[in-house]
């Protein structure tokens, strides 16, 4: 009988977030394929180590890269928000640390890195150099089954979709953009209201509430199953982060059929096609976090909605095309086992 085929995954991550999505998706992707799957580096033997982003556990990996076993590590970007913006000591050095992790694993015991974007390798390369290790770009996947266009969003009103797993820690301005964005409508004649999925203070909540002049809704975090339902019922998404590597909720989006409105920063052209969303110029520093051109972005959303049933069209064609799970799933399992 043939050997099947083992991988063990670390870290096992939990909670929510971009890092827990894939590990669950690309989990029961490999499973379905007869590749058994562990998280755990004892439950040995298995063929490759797939490192999502880092983990403590270096010295383990590089032990079992040592007896033959190939590691694959998973990157994303990097931690740079403290370094703009003045967040505790604590979250500071958590982040730093996080790079260098990052940065030993990539440099030191991976066989193979799988970056998320174009984006993310030359964001590694400019900030931590380059290194001699084959690498491959692979952006993240989507059921597209889950993920498809069912029914239609509201026509009282204009509905701007945000998520994110948390807009606290340095990353309150992608809500005040969104904010203003749906403000920039609505001063353009567009009924606007904001739905914001993900963390947010209720100190944040409230600061808001007193000063936005379109109406905000507060989903708070909601459980996988339930994105697809809120993509449908919007109009558009927003995409907060500011140089993102790799963001599933635009992807989801695309599947979904809502068009993407964004600044180019990060992976966002790598992503948003001119007939699936528009990604506007940010207008300044976006690494100094300087104040962004809504207004320019404004313009380029409202003419979404002016064609939105072929630009939600076109989305739903852009995620087909390039963002399959099966895809993405197939191509880590031929970087991990060849």
């Amino acid at each position: 009988m043939m050997k099947k085929a083992r991988i063990c995954i670390v870290p096992k991550v939990h909670g929510v977030g971009g890092m827990v999505s894939f590990l669950h998706k690309f989990s029961t992707g490999a499973q379905a394929r007869g590749v058994q799957v562990t998280n755990d580096l004892k439950d040995g033997p298995y063929d490759a180590i797939l490192v999502i982003g880092g983990t403590r556990q270096i010295v383990p990996v590089y032990r079992s890269k040592q007896r033959g076993v190939r590691v694959v590590q998973r990157l994303d970007g990097i931690n740079w928000i403290h370094r703009v913006r003045p967040i505790s000591f604590k979250h500071s050095l958590r982040a730093e640390y996080g790079n260098l992790v990052l940065s030993v694993l990539r440099r030191y015991v991976a066989d193979h890195i799988i970056y998320q974007s174009e984006f993310s390798h030359w964001w590694w390369d400019k900030r931590f150099g380059r290194i001699a290790r084959p690498f491959s770009v692979v952006h993240n996947g989507v059921d597209l089954k889950v993920y498809a266009p069912d029914g239609a969003p509201p026509t009282d009103v204009y509905r701007l979709l945000v998520v994110e797993g948390s807009l606290g820690g340095g990353y309150e301005s992608g809500l005040e953009n969104a904010v203003r964005l749906a403000e920039a409508l609505a001063a353009r004649g567009w009924p606007m209201e904001v739905l914001v999925v993900g963390e947010v203070s209720a100190a944040l909540q409230a600061e808001w509430m007193t000063k936005s002049v379109v109406p905000l809704r507060w989903a708070g975090l909601v459980k996988r199953e339930a994105i697809p339902e809120l993509a449908r019922s919007a109009h558009l998404l927003f995409s907060a982060d500011v140089h993102p590597a790799c963001p599933n909720s635009v992807i989801e989006a695309l599947a979904c059929g809502l068009p993407v409105v964004s600044f180019k920063t990060g992976s966002l052209s790598e992503l948003v096609t001119p007939q699936s969303g528009f990604v506007g110029p940010y207008g300044s520093d976006s690494w100094k976090l300087e104040p962004p051109d809504v207004a320019g972005l404004a313009a380029g959303a409202e003419a979404v909605l002016k064609n939105w049933p072929k630009f939600s069209a076109a989305a739903r064609l852009r995620a087909e095309s390039a963002f399959g799970l099966e895809m993405m799933v197939d191509k880590y399992l031929d970087v991990l086992l060849g």
